[in-house]
């Protein structure tokens, strides 16, 4: 199974880039794993909220293939443990998954259009996180996980 992280915005800032090339770089010993950084649609700043939001939605439905397993992160989603994130990711496996997107949304989420879309909506937290930092947050869960299943020390009960 391929795991692509997926995130509208700017390529990483360097305070969070190390990070999450180091947890990507672990990902890839358990699963093929990359990152897509989705430009902002040109205009954006002249856009309202919904419009940037349809116009990204637009820009994800073209990249996705039909058979992507697709989970938006999304305040809205479900709270997993890591443990239950670990059985998550399993069960993809089992079900012979090729693909698996994780999405991050821009400024403003994910347009209603995505979350239809969307296999799963997961939230990370209830907190509010900067954009940056879903992205190592999203890197080392992803790893914890896949430690998780192969029962290495990385995570502790």
């Amino acid at each position: 199974m391929k795991l692509q992280f997926w995130a509208i915005g700017k390529n990483h800032e360097p305070y969070v880039k190390t990070g999450v090339d180091d947890f990507t770089g672990r990902i890839s010993k358990y699963f093929k794993a990359e990152w897509n950084i989705i430009p902002v649609p040109k205009n954006a700043g002249m856009l309202s909220e919904m419009d940037l939001k349809r116009k990204e939605g637009e820009t994800i439905l073209e990249w996705l293939d039909k058979d992507d397993y697709l989970v938006a992160l999304d305040e809205r989603g479900k709270q997993l443990t890591s443990r239950k994130l670990a059985d998550f990711i399993q069960a993809r496996a089992n079900e012979s998954t090729r693909k698996m997107v994780f999405l991050i949304g821009g400024a403003y989420g994910l347009d209603e259009a995505i979350l239809k879309r969307a296999n799963y909506t997961w939230s990370l937290s209830e907190l509010t996180f900067p954009h940056q930092l879903v992205r190592l947050v999203l890197a080392e869960q992803i790893y914890r996980a896949c430690t998780i299943l192969k029962n290495e020390k990385y995570h502790h009960q």
